[in-house]
Formats: structure tokens, C-alpha cells, sequence
């Protein structure tokens, strides 16, 4: 019985002995960055890309709702300990802005705040109510939507006159800071029908088309230039391996997007506009689709090569989800308006391949987190 009793007191000892013990020292918000918000995107993304698909499966809709429950409170949770950064530390908190490297994440909150803002409406109006599901989304996506505008013009800027930016310096997440509006544009239709017919459900239509055409050239300009950064300086460090990843956002993001604006157009615009945007669902999506996976399997190939030498677990690795998330929704998409059953099969094994990198990224974070060492100072 004295055993026994040692051993029940003695695990709680060594948890508390393990939770922050890799943090040495230092306090547990003085590093917390923008790029901690891409463990809500990489979250939310489960549960919307799950409402997308073009098959049902048994239980699908309770897990959805489960995750994006545990969105909604990891946005809580990352949105208060980045505030109790900004109280405590504000000079560090300033710092990200000029980093060349953490300034691009500050794309991750607004496109965080617009994950799950849509979770609400296409899986949370059962927990939450329809009434409150269109409140939160509003608020949300208006948010995310000013906020991701912001980014895509001060983060460009900075780097354009204040970062200091070496010939090899072009990494996927240069996309963050533009990529939000392309979100903007591929959730902002959900909230069309709950706008008063006439002018409110013009200008939305208008806006997020507008924002989908920001985000589309300016990610050609920028996935152009980690190209030519891939063939004349090769992969680089093995950390940012995985950011790679972000190249899928813009492009399965920009499928969605003129998949959701096409839905919406004919009962926006008069004719022949209508069926021109419902058409280009279709003839923009397919081909960008090829292109998608042709960097599916050029980022798989270089990951798996880093991996083989050693591919240390940092944030960057939350790159593995949203990204293919999108790329879920984005071949839904295609499936439901082609009727292609293999586009339906390739949406089903994408998810399956997203649900193992979830699992695998939100242990190795939790555990990193709890024991401090994810909240240590960078280097």
C-alpha cells in the first residue's frame, strides 16, 4: 500500500518537473510570434476541409465540429498569450516586425481569425446556433480581412525598405503576409446569402474578386522567386524545409476561391457575367490543380531528403497542414463540379494525408510547449 501511494504522488512530481523544464530560465511569453497562429489555421483547416468534401463518411460531421471547437479555443488561447507578449514585452514584440524571417508570419492571425470565422458556418451552427454561427463569421472575417489587407502592404514594404535581404534569402513564407485576401476571396462568399439583395451582395462579390486578383499575381511573383532561389542557391537549412509547404496555400486557396465566387456570381451578376465567373471555377482550377500537385511532389521529394539528414521540429512545420488543407478544398471543389470520381478520391486521400499531419505537428507542439522548449528564444 506504501508503494502504491509513492508511485500515485510520485507522476504528478514528474510532470511538474517536466513542464517547462526545457524552458531554462527564461519567462514563458517573452517569444511568443505571429507564427504561433498557424496552429489555428493548421486546426480550423481540418475541420472546414472535412465540411468540403464530396463524400460522406460515418461520424465526419461530430469530428469536424469536435476540431473546430478546439480552433475556437486555440485562437483564445494564442490570441491572449500573444497580448501578455505584447504587455510584458513590447520591445520584442516590435522586434518581429523587423525580423526578415518572422515579419512574413504576421500573415498567419488574419488568416487564423477567417479559418475559423468560416468553421462557424460551414460546421459550428450546431454547437453554436445559425444566428450566432453568420455573427461570428461577420466579425471574423471582417477582422481577418482588414487585418490580412494591412499585412499585404506593410510586410512587402518593410522588406522592401527596411529588411535586410540576402540573394538566397526567398522562402515559402514570404506567401503569408499576401495570401490573406486570397482566403478573404474564398470565404467571403459564405456570407453573400445573409446580405440584403442589390448593392451589399454586389460589392462583396466585387471585393473578394478584386481580393483574389491581389493575392494571384502577387503569389506568382513571389513562388517565381523561391524558384529561382531553389535552382541557384538549392535548398537551404533544413528547418525551413517546410515551408515549402505554404506554396500550396495560394494555389489551393485560389481554386476554392473561384469555385465559391463562381457559385455565388449568377445571382450577383446580370448576364453574360454570371456564367463567365460560375465557368472560371473550372477552367482556372483544373490547370492550377496540375500545378499544385507538380509541387506536391517536388516539396514531398526535398522533404524527404532533409529528412534523411535530419529535419529538426520548429513551427515551420505547421506548413505541413493549412496548406494541404486548402488543397482539399480547392480538389472538393473541382470534384462536385466536374462529377470526376477520381477528383473525389484525390480530395479523400489528400484529407487522409492532412489528418496524419495534424496528429503528428499538434503532439510534437503540445509536448514542445508544455515542456518549454518551443518557448525559448529563437537560436
Amino acid at each position: 500500500m506504501t508503494t502504491r501511494a509513492a508511485t500515485t504522488t510520485e507522476l504528478p512530481r514528474r510532470v511538474r518537473s517536466r513542464l517547462l523544464s526545457e524552458l531554462h530560465g527564461q519567462p514563458v511569453f517573452g517569444y511568443v510570434g505571429p507564427n504561433w497562429f498557424a496552429s489555428v489555421m493548421g486546426t480550423g483547416i481540418v475541420a472546414n476541409a472535412a465540411a468540403t468534401l464530396p463524400v460522406e463518411v460515418a461520424g465526419l460531421e461530430v469530428f469536424a465540429r469536435i476540431v473546430w471547437a478546439l480552433a475556437v479555443l486555440l485562437l483564445v488561447a494564442v490570441g491572449t498569450a500573444t497580448a501578455i507578449h505584447w504587455a510584458r514585452h513590447p520591445r520584442t514584440a516590435r522586434e518581429h516586425l523587423d525580423d526578415p524571417v518572422m515579419a512574413h508570419f504576421y500573415g498567419a492571425p488574419a488568416m487564423a481569425l477567417m479559418t475559423v470565422g468560416a468553421g462557424a458556418l460551414l460546421v459550428g451552427q450546431p454547437l453554436v446556433g445559425r444566428a450566432a454561427a453568420i455573427g461570428v463569421d461577420a466579425v471574423l472575417w471582417s477582422a481577418g480581412t482588414l487585418l490580412g489587407l494591412l499585412t499585404a502592404v506593410v510586410v512587402p514594404y518593410r522588406a522592401f525598405t527596411r529588411h535586410a535581404v540576402t540573394p538566397d534569402a526567398a522562402f515559402g513564407g514570404w506567401l503569408m503576409p499576401v495570401v490573406p485576401p486570397m482566403v478573404s476571396a474564398a470565404t467571403g462568399p459564405l456570407l453573400l446569402p445573409h446580405l440584403p439583395v442589390g448593392q451589399w451582395q454586389l460589392s462583396l462579390q466585387l471585393a473578394c474578386s478584386m481580393m483574389f486578383g491581389l493575392t494571384l499575381i502577387a503569389s506568382l511573383v513571389v513562388i517565381t522567386t523561391i524558384w529561382s532561389r531553389l535552382v541557384h542557391h538549392k535548398v537551404g537549412a533544413a528547418a525551413a524545409v517546410p515551408t515549402l509547404w505554404i506554396v500550396l496555400g495560394p494555389l489551393g486557396q485560389s481554386i476554392t476561391a473561384a469555385h465559391t465566387l463562381g457559385a455565388t456570381a449568377l445571382q450577383v451578376y446580370p448576364a453574360p457575367y454570371g456564367e463567365a465567373f460560375e465557368a472560371v471555377g473550372l477552367v482556372y482550377g483544373a490547370p492550377v490543380w496540375g500545378f499544385a500537385l507538380l509541387w506536391v511532389a517536388l516539396a514531398t521529394a526535398v522533404t524527404l531528403r532533409a529528412a534523411r539528414s535530419g529535419l529538426p521540429f520548429t513551427m515551420t512545420w505547421w506548413s505541413f497542414t493549412f496548406p494541404v488543407g486548402t488543397v482539399v478544398t480547392g480538389t472538393s471543389a473541382l470534384a462536385v463540379t466536374t462529377g470526376a470520381h477520381f477528383l473525389a478520391v484525390a480530395a479523400v486521400a489528400f484529407y487522409l494525408a492532412l489528418l496524419g499531419a495534424w496528429a503528428t505537428v499538434a503532439a510534437r507542439t503540445v509536448r514542445g510547449a508544455t515542456t518549454g522548449r518551443l518557448l525559448r528564444a529563437p537560436g
